[in-house]
C-alpha cells in the first residue's frame, strides 16, 4: 500500500473545524488521552473552580473526546492547565464517560510521563520531578529515567484515610454488603471479593461492573461521604473489590468499578492509596512498608505510607504510588460543526 502520509500533512481542515491535539497513553493498561491543545481556556482561581467551569459550560468537549466514535465507554483523559499553587509546574483535569475525577493515580502516572518523553515538561522534571495541582490538591511526580525514556513515575498523593470501617449496606438484588469506605483522592468502597465468590479475572468484567455500580450507588444513596475540602469531594467515586494475588510475590489483588460503570485497567493508583490507609489504621502495614498490588489485567502498582497526617478528624496518611505507562499514538481530533454527532455518543 501506498504511504500517503506526507501528502496528508499537507492536507488543511476547513478553518471552522476545532482541531483538539492530544497524546495517548496507557498506564499498566489503562487508557489516558492527554489534551495539550485545542481544548477551551477554563476560568477560575482553584483547579476546581476550572473542573466546575469545564463541567457547566464545555461538557460536549468531553464528551466528543471520551465517547465515542473518537472514544469508547471506558476511555480516560487529562486536560493540561496553568498551575494554580506557586510549587506546581502544571495543573489537570481528569475526565471519563460521567464527568471529571477530583483526582488520578493512573492519570498522574500517565501525564508525567507523556510530558517529559515528548519534551512539554519543564526542564527541571527530569532531574527534580513534577509538581502538579489537582482537585484534590497537590501532588508531586518523581520520574525514573533509563535507556533514554520514563521507565516508572512515582507520586505522593493527597492525604489518604480511612472513613468508614467495617460498614453495612443493603445493596438492591445483593443483599448486606461489607465494605470499608476510604479516601486515596476520591471515596471508595472497599469489599471482599471472597465474599461475592470473585477471582478477580477479565472473564468477571461484565459481573464486576454490575455489582461494582450496584454497590457504590447504594453507600452513596445511603451514607454519602463528607470531606473536609467541600462538598465537590463529598462523593462516592467507585466500588474495589480486593481479593489474592494471582502472583504470589505480590500483595493482593484490586479491581476498580468507577464513574458510570468503568473498569479500571490499572490497579488504580487513588485506590491504592486508599488500601494504603486502610491497612495502615488497623496495623497491618507500617511507614515505609512497600507492598505491590495488582490489576485484572495482572499489572501492578506498587506503595508505601511516606508518614501520618491529619484530614479534619481523621487520622490520615501520605501515600506515594509508582507505576509505569506508554505513549500510544498522537492525535489531531477534528470536529466537524455540521457533524450532528459531533459529541459523541456511548454504548456499552
Amino acid at each position: 500500500m501506498r504511504d500517503w502520509s506526507e501528502r496528508l500533512a499537507e492536507w488543511v481542515p476547513p478553518k471552522d473545524w476545532r482541531r483538539v491535539v492530544s497524546v495517548d497513553a496507557h498506564t499498566e493498561g489503562e487508557p489516558l488521552r492527554v489534551i495539550v491543545g485545542g481544548y477551551p481556556e477554563l476560568e477560575g482561581d482553584s483547579i476546581l473552580a476550572r473542573r466546575q467551569d469545564a463541567r457547566v459550560n464545555h461538557d460536549g468537549m468531553r464528551r466528543a473526546l471520551m465517547w465515542e466514535p473518537r472514544g469508547h465507554a471506558d476511555m480516560y483523559g487529562c486536560i493540561v492547565v496553568p498551575p494554580v499553587t506557586p510549587k506546581a509546574d502544571i495543573g489537570v483535569l481528569f475526565t471519563h464517560n460521567d464527568g471529571f475525577s477530583t483526582m488520578c493515580g493512573h492519570g498522574i502516572i500517565g501525564v508525567t510521563t507523556v510530558l517529559i518523553e515528548v519534551g512539554l515538561a519543564p526542564d527541571t522534571a527530569v532531574t527534580h520531578g513534577l509538581g502538579i495541582d489537582t482537585p484534590a490538591g497537590y501532588v508531586h511526580a518523581t520520574p525514573t529515567i533509563g535507556n533514554g525514556r520514563v521507565e516508572r513515575v512515582s507520586f505522593v498523593n493527597v492525604p489518604s484515610y480511612l472513613a468508614r470501617a467495617d460498614a453495612r449496606v443493603l445493596v438492591d438484588g445483593v443483599g448486606e454488603v461489607r465494605y470499608d469506605l476510604a479516601y486515596g483522592g476520591a471515596f471508595y468502597a472497599y469489599v471482599d471479593a471472597s465474599d461475592f465468590g470473585l477471582q478477580l479475572e477479565v472473564a468477571e468484567a461484565d459481573q464486576l461492573i454490575d455489582l461494582g455500580r450496584r454497590i457504590k450507588n447504594a453507600v452513596q444513596e445511603t451514607e454519602p461521604p463528607t470531606h473536609p475540602g467541600g462538598s465537590d469531594l463529598e462523593f462516592v467515586y467507585g466500588t474495589i473489590f480486593v481479593g489474592d494475588p494471582h502472583d504470589s510475590r505480590h500483595h493482593s489483588r484490586n479491581v476498580c468499578v468507577f464513574a458510570d460503570g468503568e473498569l479500571d485497567r490499572s490497579p488504580t493508583g487513588t485506590g491504592v492509596s486508599g488500601r494504603l490507609a486502610i491497612h495502615h489504621a488497623r496495623g497491618e502495614i507500617q511507614d515505609d512498608e512497600e507492598i505491590v498490588i495488582e490489576s485484572i489485567l495482572g499489572t501492578c502498582f506498587s506503595g508505601r505510607v511516606v508518614r501520618s497526617a491529619r484530614v479534619g478528624e481523621h487520622n490520615a496518611v501520605i501515600p506515594e504510588v509508582s507505576g509505569g505507562a506508554c505513549i500510544t499514538g498522537r492525535h489531531e481530533f477534528l470536529i466537524d460543526p455540521a457533524d450532528p454527532l459531533w459529541d459523541g455518543f456511548v454504548l456499552r
